[in-house]
């Protein structure tokens, strides 16, 4: 029961970091194939850098093509949407990605428990699973990466991690473990958007002082 509810939540992080993926391609007018293609970053790229990272080959999509099928699905009937409906709600995109992060943080972390890695490695492939696919889709887009702004992004991913990392070792189960982890990630960043939330920036200097 666990691992089948672990595998639906995956699927579900999958369908709605693509849908993020196709309201980006939306916004910087892209045509259908563009969409497809940061549908598929956004969704599997976090993914792909983990399991590379962790030695888990071949990756999961390439073992599991559900992922894949999930994304052409989810991106084709968004398209569909967005033509019957082409400005979306300004809070569509920053909800759909925090639901699909807090989802990904879970994940990332719960698959090193495959390797029996550290506590702080768990946390860390829980960050680059949740932020990896949306810096890829940032990029390819032209934008600056979300993670690397003021937004509380990536500090919402590493509180979700930290009360993953708890959890376990508190002995909790894993069902209870992934929900502390994803309502903790998620909270964090919905307030950070509904507030306006942000870290300080650097200040800036000029070279040689």
């Amino acid at each position: 029961m666990v691992n089948q509810a672990i595998v639906i939540l995956d699927i579900f992080g999958t369908a709605v970091f693509a849908i993020s993926g196709v309201l980006v391609a939306s916004k910087r007018r892209m045509d259908l194939f563009g969409a497809l293609v940061l549908a598929t970053v956004t969704a599997i790229g976090g993914g792909t850098i983990r399991d590379m990272a962790l030695g888990l080959t071949p990756v999961f999509w390439v073992d599991q093509g559900i992922y894949l099928w999930v994304i052409v699905i989810t991106s084709l009937a968004s398209i569909a949407l967005l033509n019957n409906f082409p400005t979306p709600p300004k809070w569509m995109l920053p909800v759909a990605d925090a639901i699909g992060m807090a989802v990904f943080v879970a994940i990332g972390a719960n698959k090193t428990l495959l390797v029996d890695s550290s506590m702080i490695v768990a946390v860390m492939m829980g960050v680059v699973t949740a932020c990896g696919g949306g810096m890829i889709r940032d990029v390819l887009a032209n934008q600056v990466p979300l993670v690397l702004q003021r937004e509380i992004y990536a500090t919402a991913c590493i509180a979700g991690g930290i009360v993953w990392a708890i959890a376990v070792q508190l002995g909790f189960n894993l069902t209870l473990v992934t929900g502390l982890c994803v309502f903790t990630a998620l909270v964090i960043r919905l307030v950070a958007i509904r507030y306006h939330l942000s870290l300080p920036r650097l200040g800036t200097t000029r070279m040689g002082e």
